[in-house]
């Protein structure tokens, strides 16, 4: 399986030079760390940040520069900080190519639910709902299942919703998958992952074309 670094090394390939990026907390913020060198993308964050760098090394922290999740970060040159009004403007204005979120759980039609398990406390949506719904695409970084080993890509998903028919592509620690109106369209797997395993752990409709190659790292 691969680990959340992997993950984010994964989803990093998908960024284009250009782009507008939004980083979701856990998972997603780690593609801040591999940007491809040849590549310039402008990475926002929604407590109102444009220009986050990657994180600080170990005793090079500022503890008042801070992204969504509360991690500290870095900025480049060129970079702008503004109230999260100017922040979610953008987001709801469309000014963001791209939105990396976390999921609890992914609908074969891109339903996608990540912000609250009903029983348990939660502050609150954050920015989520506003992303999905304003971005015009949207990667997920995930686990392929929960700890008890369910499957967490459903035909259905049974957690509130954070967003309808949005997400566009998965990549999670078994599997790169497309999602389509047909269902989830298998692109690439894990290293040592069969295709049969991904089968076995996936509930919703799971679409493989020919042979399907592994990721390369």
């Amino acid at each position: 399986m691969l680990t959340k670094e992997q993950i984010a090394q994964r989803i990093a390939r998908e960024l284009k030079d250009g782009m507008y990026v939004n980083l979701g907390i856990g998972i997603p913020t780690l593609v801040a760390n591999y940007i491809p060198s040849d590549i310039e993308v402008v990475l926002q964050s929604e407590n109102g940040l444009l220009g986050m760098g990657p994180f600080p090394f170990e005793g090079e922290e500022d503890a008042d520069l801070i992204n969504a999740g509360k991690q500290t970060i870095t900025t480049l040159p060129g970079s702008s900080i503004f109230d999260s009004a100017a922040s979610f403007g953008m987001i709801r204005a469309q000014k963001v190519d791209l939105t990396v979120l976390g999921a609890m759980e992914v609908s074969e039609s891109g339903d996608i639910a990540n912000w609250k398990i009903p029983g348990k406390m939660v502050k609150g949506m954050g920015g989520a709902m506003d992303l999905v719904a304003s971005a015009k695409n949207i990667i997920v970084a995930m686990q392929h299942c929960s700890r008890d080993g369910k499957s967490k890509l459903l035909k259905n998903c049974s957690l509130p919703l954070t967003g309808i028919r949005c997400v566009t592509k998965i990549v999670s620690d078994l599997a790169v998958l497309d999602v389509t109106p047909q269902g989830f369209v298998l692109l690439e797997r894990a290293p040592e992952v069969s295709t049969e395993h991904i089968q076995s752990v996936t509930e919703g409709k799971l679409i493989i074309n020919g042979e399907i190659p592994e990721i390369k790292f």
